[in-house]
C-alpha cells in the first residue's frame, strides 16, 4: 500500500481494514486520556476525522472543546492546532492570512493565517460577522484558500472543530445554511458525571494530561485511516435507504427546507466511518438510524409553525426521525454481514 500525496492510500491489502480500525482505536484510547468520560461523543469526532469532516460542537464554555482540539493535534505525529477566537470585529484576513508590503524585497509577501494549520478549533464561532464566517467557506469546502487571486492548499491533513454557544444570543450571528452544511456532523459533549468531574479535578492537581500526552499516530498511519473508510463496505439497498431518508426530510411539512445531497453524501461517509471505528468492514441500518440526528439536523430548517410548538428541540429533532422513518421504511431484508 502507498499514498501518493500524505492523505490518500489504496486500502486492498489483507487485513487493512482491521488494521485501519486498530488506528483509529488507538487514537481514541488517546483522546480518552484528556477528555474523560465522553467515549461516544469521542467516537463521533474520531469518525467524523477519518471521514475527512468537519465538527461543530454546541457547547458552554469549559466542556473541554479546546482540550479535545489539542488532543487530537497532539495524537497525531507531526500535526498542529492552532485557536480562532471569533468576536465581531474578526475580519476574513485574520482568518486566511494576508499580503503584505515588504520593503526589502521591494514586494508583496504572503503571510499565512491560523487556518493554515492542521486542527483548527474556530471557537465561538457564532460571534464573527458573517464575512468572516464566510472566510471558512472555501477552507471547509476545498480545502485551500484564495487570498489576492492566489489560490493556496492546506495543509494536511485539515480538520475544523468549530463551537458556538447554544445560551447565549446577544452579540452574535446564526451560521448560514451555506456554512452549517459543511460541517459533517453538529454534536455536543456537555458537562461530565459527578465521578468523571472528581476524576478530573483530581487528575489536574499536579498537572494537566496533556502535558504528557504523546503521538500515537504517525501520518502513514493517517493516511491508511483516510483510505479504508472508503473502503467500507455500503449495500446497494443501505445506500438507497440513505437516499431516501435525505429525501423524506424535503417532503416533511414541519421542515421548511430539507437537507441537501450534501447530506445524503456525509451520512452515506459517516456510516462508513463509524463502522471501521467500531472494527466493522460494513455499514449497518443501525449506522444510519444513529446518526440521522448528528448529520442531518443542521442541515434543515423547521417551519415557523413548528418552532412555535412547546416541544424541546431534543423531542423535536426525534418526531422528524420518527417521521422520516415512516415516510423511508427501513428496508429488508435486514443484514449484519457483507453480501
Amino acid at each position: 500500500m502507498s499514498a501518493s500525496d500524505g492523505s490518500r492510500a489504496v486500502a486492498d491489502e489483507p487485513g487493512e481494514l482491521a488494521a485501519a480500525a486498530e488506528i483509529a482505536r488507538t487514537l481514541l484510547t488517546n483522546l480518552e486520556r484528556v477528555v474523560l468520560g465522553k467515549t461516544d461523543v469521542l467516537r463521533l469526532v474520531v469518525a467524523a476525522f477519518a471521514a475527512r469532516g468537519h465538527v461543530l460542537l454546541e457547547d458552554v464554555p469549559g466542556t473541554a472543546k479546546t482540550m479535545l482540539a489539542r488532543a487530537l493535534a497532539g495524537s497525531v505525529e507531526g500535526t498542529r492546532a492552532v485557536r480562532i477566537q471569533c468576536t465581531p470585529d474578526l475580519q476574513p484576513t485574520d482568518v486566511t492570512g494576508l499580503s503584505v508590503w515588504d520593503p526589502p524585497s521591494r514586494r508583496f509577501e504572503f503571510r499565512p493565517g491560523p487556518v493554515f494549520a492542521n486542527v483548527v478549533l474556530v471557537d465561538e464561532i457564532n460571534r464573527a460577522l458573517p464575512k468572516a464566517q464566510s472566510a471558512l467557506l472555501e477552507a471547509m469546502a476545498e480545502r485551500q484558500v484564495t487570498v489576492d487571486g492566489v489560490t493556496r492548499p492546506l495543509p494536511a491533513p485539515f480538520f475544523v472543530i468549530a463551537t458556538e454557544n447554544p445560551i447565549e444570543q446577544d452579540g452574535t450571528f446564526p451560521l448560514p445554511e451555506a456554512q452549517l452544511d459543511r460541517f459533517l456532523i453538529r454534536t455536543s459533549l456537555g458537562y461530565p458525571a459527578l465521578d468523571e468531574e472528581i476524576r478530573i479535578v483530581e487528575d489536574q492537581v499536579h498537572g494537566h494530561p496533556l502535558d504528557t500526552l504523546r503521538p500515537v499516530v504517525s501520518r502513514d498511519e493517517l493516511a491508511r485511516l483516510f483510505a479504508a473508510v472508503e473502503a467500507v463496505y455500503v449495500d446497494p439497498l443501505l445506500r438507497g435507504w440513505i437516499v431516501e431518508l435525505v429525501r423524506a426530510t424535503r417532503e416533511l411539512e414541519e421542515l421548511e427546507v430539507g437537507a441537501s445531497v450534501r447530506g445524503s453524501l456525509a451520512l452515506d461517509r459517516l456510516a462508513r466511518a463509524v463502522a471501521l471505528v467500531e472494527g466493522r468492514a460494513y455499514a449497518t441500518p443501525d449506522d444510519v438510524e444513529r446518526l440521522f440526528v448528528p448529520v442531518l439536523a443542521h442541515r434543515f430548517v423547521p417551519s415557523a409553525e413548528t418552532l412555535a410548538g412547546s416541544e424541546s428541540r431534543t423531542e423535536l429533532l426525534e418526531r422528524i426521525r420518527t417521521r422520516c422513518l415512516e415516510r423511508a421504511p427501513r428496508p429488508a431484508p435486514l443484514w449484519d454481514t457483507r453480501v
